[in-house]
């Protein structure tokens, strides 16, 4: 299946919320049609930004931001534990310089799993939560350089900025932030759309690497305070910050629905059956309805 081959499959037991990686599930690569292989192929977001695509956690990883300069690459994640070559790969298919740098947003292993080939030529960077995570779930890559708040990197003239801007997925979450460019790529704190297999994507609060669903909203609003007008997500199309306020707005009912139910004498037992998010467009599953049941109950 030509470079595409290197893409990696993601096996995940999903238990009480929590996703415990099991690497020997990333062996093999899956299967692409010639539809799904043209829309994983890198694609200029602007003058210098590009994307390699992805568009769910179990067959494409996540989106891979590149930022070309005069003297090196920057990249923002690595997709699996088998997706150097092809990253690599894409990235020499628009310039002939080195990735010197690699940001992690998060720790998962759809988009952090590429680390430990990266390291040998390059410096990869993460929150200290995400090294955490990575360490205590035995996954290969654990960076060498972390920061608590905030961190950038200058390469060519080009500033790339690293920010924590509290929890929600993880409470290892980094905002890639591209000031020059207006452009920002959130990692799963977004994201948008439909994977390769036309199911519908929706939020993952991974309450087992510190995950939260009630700091989600705040978290969002602290990206939405800074100047951008592009958004790479973790999955999904480029898209713009009005989507980023829709998602956000969306979390917030969700909140607020189960909150309400709460109210009204819900049980931990009944209340995904209480909660309808059809409207929103998300297929929430009911552990997942539960464990926001569990962090508002336990916030009381």
């Amino acid at each position: 299946m030509r470079t595409l081959q290197r893409l990696g499959s993601l096996t995940a037991v999903v238990m009480l919320g929590a996703v415990l990686v099991v690497v020997a599930g990333q062996r093999q690569p899956p299967t692409f049609t010639p539809e799904q292989e043209a829309r994983l192929q890198i694609r200029e977001v602007k003058d210098g930004l590009y994307v390699i695509p992805g568009f769910d956690g179990n067959m494409s990883g996540g989106n891979v931001a590149v930022r070309v300069t005069d003297a090196g690459v920057i990249i923002v994640d690595d997709k699996y534990l088998y997706s150097y070559d092809f990253i690599a790969a894409q990235v020499r298919s628009v310039t002939d310089q080195p990735i010197r740098y690699v940001l992690n947003t998060h720790h998962h292993f759809d988009h952090a799993g590429s680390n430990a080939d990266f390291m040998q030529n390059a410096e990869v960077i993460a929150h200290k939560n995400a090294r955490a995570n990575i360490v205590r779930n035995d996954q290969t890559g654990a960076p060498r350089v972390v920061f608590s708040d905030e961190t950038a990197v200058f390469l060519g003239g080009v500033e790339v900025q690293a920010r924590h801007v509290g929890r929600g997925h993880t409470n290892g979450d980094a905002v890639i932030y591209f000031p020059d460019l207006g452009a920002v790529h959130t990692g799963d704190l977004f994201i948008w759309g439909q994977r390769l297999d036309g199911s519908t994507l929706a939020p993952f609060w991974d309450f087992g690497n510190g995950g939260s669903a009630a700091e989600w909203p705040a978290t969002l609003d602290k990206l939405l305070a800074l100047d951008f007008d592009t958004v790479i997500p973790g999955h999904g199309p480029i898209l713009t910050k009005d989507e980023v306020r829709t998602f956000r707005r969306n979390l917030q009912t969700v909140l607020d629905r189960v909150q309400g139910q709460i109210e009204a004498g819900a049980t931990r037992d009944n209340i995904a059956s209480r909660i309808d998010t059809n409207d929103l467009g998300w297929p929430l599953a009911p552990v997942r309805l539960q464990d926001v049941y569990d962090e508002l109950t336990a916030a009381r």
